[in-house]
């Protein structure tokens, strides 16, 4: 019974680890693509596509070349960790870590 909880406690903290993982769209593969929040295998595939065309400028060049991204679902993403050349998108939410990390 312990050994049970013990594995349920660390596999929910494993998912929390790949949930808050910072993901760049320009680097990314499907499956790391995938893990974001809000993605699923239609816009990732929809993003190595037209990331295939060339790489995303930043985020304005993401949100008009991604159909179905606009300003809420960009600032969305990138609260859930996605990245465009390693930066997140002005105006998304700041999590409470990255917070108290800007703090010191």
């Amino acid at each position: 019974m312990l050994k049970k909880l013990l594995f349920a406690i660390a596999a929910t903290v494993a998912a929390m680890g790949i949930a808050f993982a910072q993901v760049d769209v320009n680097k990314a593969d499907q499956a790391a693509l995938d893990t974001i929040k809000g993605i699923g295998p239609a816009k990732s595939k929809m993003i190595l596509e037209e990331r295939a065309k060339g790489e995303f400028k930043d985020w304005a060049d993401f949100e008009k070349r991604i159909k179905g991204i606009g300003d809420k679902s960009a600032a969305r993403l990138s609260e859930a960790g996605l990245q465009v050349n390693g930066k997140s998108r002005d105006g998304a939410p700041v999590k409470v870590a990255d917070a108290k990390t800007a703090r010191k």
